[in-house]
């Protein structure tokens, strides 16, 4: 079972809300009549009696505690930023397994947490961004790729590992070499819209599917991972659940927001390896 933890804190911030509520309407009125009362008829006061009757219920005083807290993170997580932990290599050599990851969660719009509906339009995903979406199969679970179809763009991928948008050629350009999982992978340099990035090719795996074209409809997004040769991306996707028209593509609703830095490394934590910081800088 996979844990919303969007929506349990949403709650928690509601449920500590509502006690803090409570407590300032209702029972602390109460405690304060109480210890007038008591003022009244009674002399002289007794310091301890009065302590009691103004002690909140431990309900509430958690509540009240934990409340400004709790609102901040949400407002944070929701709004602003959100971090991720990268769990597989198919965005090598831009980011590695173990990276923790910093998202911009209004770079495509202010969305209501859990929801996730956009109630203020700000800007829209670039070619060449890299993002973080859920997949589409499995809402539950995170993905992160790149940007590479827009709305109405013409994508086709051939067999020798060449991308095409809207009937050009992207750019790349070759800079050296680096082990592969089955022998060597050669590391390119290319260039989408305005983004320049390094993308990694397994040499090993000399031959891509087939030719494929694919046409991105209004609202979705087509996208790919920078290690071409082992990422489980818009390329490979198949549901039958989904349109075909709408196969492999990543709809608006499924944005999260944009991945735009590293601010540490982490590879193996159960391991006695630490936290390493030599890959901290923004993503490109």
């Amino acid at each position: 079972m996979s844990l919303n933890f969007p929506l349990l804190l949403v709650i928690a911030v509601a449920v500590c809300g509502l006690l803090a509520l409570l407590d300032l309407v209702f029972l602390a009125p109460r405690r304060r009549k109480a210890i007038a009362n008591y003022q009244a008829s009674v002399t002289p006061v007794d310091t301890q009696v009065i302590e009691k009757l103004n002690k909140e219920p431990m309900l509430v005083e958690y509540g009240k505690s934990f409340f400004p807290v709790l609102f901040i993170v949400l407002v944070l997580r929701s709004f602003l930023v959100e971090p991720f932990q990268i769990p597989s290599g198919s965005m090598k050599p831009t980011l590695d397994v173990g990276d923790f990851i910093l998202v911009n969660k209004f770079s495509y719009g202010i969305r209501l947490p859990v929801l996730d509906t956009k109630i203020i339009e700000v800007g829209d995903p670039k070619r060449g961004d890299v993002m973080v979406f859920r997949y589409p199969s499995d809402p539950t679970v995170n993905y992160i790729k790149r940007v590479v179809g827009l709305p109405g763009d013409k994508i086709r991928y051939t067999s020798d590992k060449h991308l095409y948008v809207n009937d050009q050629l992207v750019a790349e350009q070759m800079v050296g070499t680096e082990p592969g999982t089955l022998g060597s992978a050669e590391l390119y340099k290319e260039k989408l819209g305005e983004v320049e990035h390094m993308i990694r090719k397994e040499m090993s795996r000399y031959r891509a599917p087939p030719d494929k074209e694919w046409t991105v409809p209004a609202g979705h997004y087509f996208m790919m991972g920078d290690n071409r040769d082992n990422s489980n991306d818009s390329r490979y996707w198949d549901d039958p659940n989904i349109p075909k028209d709408e196969l492999g593509m990543v709809p608006d609703k499924n944005i999260v927001g944009k991945a735009f830095a590293v601010w540490m490394s982490w590879p193996e934590p159960k391991s006695n390896n630490l936290p390493n910081f030599s890959r901290v800088g923004l993503i490109k």
